[in-house]
């Protein structure tokens, strides 16, 4: 398959007059890091963002608000003397898988999320926390007080809408071998499935999903671990959210918004949200084509960094797990693009190069993120990682928009 250019996918985008970019956050437009508290956003990718205006939306697990959120990311690029929220310089899209909806003004709303299911992730984080300390004293039982505390903290990230246990700073500090990140991830997905036992027992048994990321896609209607080995770590971040709160349903929720403006229709309905779409990426795509005129559809562009694939053996044959939080996504952004005629573009760029063991696109065989059978097509490679996409972005909306 003959892949575009960065320079080549410019000259698309600026011959369509309605394009709609959908694009994720960490290790796109900033590298990986261990610590999220250390990430950084160059003033000028905010500002290209702007100029953008309705043509660009993000899509993320992460989240806007909180003081590990995006926004705190925006205001400290920007400094104390400007106004985000006055000038419209917040990122617009949507957070925490989709659940947290954002304006450029940094208007916040949470569509179909209810007060019950708010009350009960507000426990979460400190059961993650404890539970986190008890899993390093197992591990390490010879660590200090003061260690132990720094990398609980470190670890458990307190977002409001998607808790998370990130094990990056543990796997750097306590387990350099494969076998102890095993048992690392092993109780750490012990320790999110007893709080999802929790919210079971509370009546929210609907409610609430394990994301893992990386994943080896999903069995049964859970996510699949992918277990550390010498080549890569494999799953980091171990993610409670809200059911519904994936970006395959949040691509949807983005694509009738845009129609919305476009038109002044919102083709799904105006009120259309995650957790009120269809949960399979078959029953989305038929709804977009019932519910979406082919003339209203605009051309997608959706840009990314984490999908793996990852060769099993089922007994005597060959097969291929694959997942990635973003390979949903994007395979579904792809088959609508097929179903309306229209030429979607998928754009893959290497977090490799971050504080995180990731699989490379300097690999010609992208060992790790496709395979030769691989359904989803990746139309640009970006090998030079945030930095050369960032650059060719804000010479995009210098030159286009």
């Amino acid at each position: 398959m003959a892949r575009l250019s960065l320079n080549e996918l410019q000259e698309e985008i600026s011959a369509d007059r309605d394009i709609l970019l959908i694009q994720d956050l960490d290790g796109v437009c900033m590298p990986l890091v261990r610590d999220p508290l250390t990430r950084v956003l160059p003033p000028q990718y905010i500002e290209a963002v702007a100029r953008f205006g309705d043509r660009f939306r993000v899509l993320t697990n992460g989240e806007h608000s909180g003081a590990r959120g995006v926004n705190r990311l925006v205001e400290q690029a920007l400094g104390p003397r400007r106004d985000p929220a006055a000038e419209g310089l917040y990122l617009p899209g949507l957070a925490a898988g989709g659940v947290q909806s954002q304006t450029g003004h940094g208007q916040i709303s949470h569509p179909g999320v209810s007060q019950a299911e708010l009350q009960f992730l507000q426990t979460v984080t400190a059961q993650l926390g404890n539970g986190v300390r008890q899993i390093i004293e197992q591990i390490s039982p010879s660590c200090a007080a003061e260690e132990l505390e720094q990398l609980s903290q470190a670890a458990v990230l307190d977002n409001e809408l998607s808790p998370t246990l990130n094990l990056n700073v543990l796997f750097a500090c306590l387990c350099p071998e494969p076998d102890q990140q095993r048992q690392l991830q092993e109780l750490s997905l012990q320790l999110l499935e007893t709080i999802e036992r929790q919210a079971q027992q509370q009546g929210l048994g609907d409610s609430f999903f394990l994301h893992l990321a990386p994943n080896l896609g999903s069995q049964d209607g859970k996510e699949l671990l992918k277990w550390a080995s010498r080549e890569h770590r494999g799953t980091s971040d171990f993610q409670f959210m809200l059911r519904g709160a994936v970006k395959e349903a949040g691509l949807l929720v983005l694509l009738n918004q845009h129609i919305a403006r476009q038109s002044g229709r919102a083709p799904l309905g105006a009120d259309f949200n995650v957790r009120t779409a269809p949960r399979s990426a078959e029953a989305l795509l038929a709804l977009a084509q019932e519910s979406i005129a082919p003339e209203e559809m605009p051309t997608l562009v959706g840009i990314a960094d984490t999908i793996t694939s990852e060769r099993l053996m089922d007994g005597n044959q060959q097969c291929w797990r694959r997942g990635g939080s973003d390979r949903g996504f994007l395979t579904l952004l792809q088959e609508i693009g097929r179903a309306f005629g229209r030429t979607n573009r998928v754009v893959l760029v290497d977090s490799s190069g971050g504080e995180l063991d990731r699989p490379s696109l300097q690999d010609p065989e992208l060992r790790g993120l496709s395979d030769p059978e691989d359904p989803l097509q990746l139309d640009v490679l970006v090998p030079g990682g945030p930095r050369a996409y960032v650059q060719w972005f804000n010479g995009l909306a210098s030159n286009v928009f």
